[in-house]
């Protein structure tokens, strides 16, 4: 496995998310875990110099 790669889990409908973390706006670390029983919306979309 590639240097910095981790391994991927195929999720069903109703399985929880791993949890993960994400840089915030201005800077901040949030983790999934915090978030837990709030309404989370996650969109992933290609940068616009990025080829799709």
């Amino acid at each position: 496995m590639p240097k910095g790669a981790t391994e991927t889990k195929t999720l069903k409908v109703g399985d929880l998310a791993p949890d993960f973390t994400l840089k915030a706006h201005g800077g901040r670390s949030v983790t999934l875990s915090e978030l837990r029983g709030k309404n989370v919306f996650i969109a992933f979309y290609p940068l616009d110099w990025t080829p799709v």
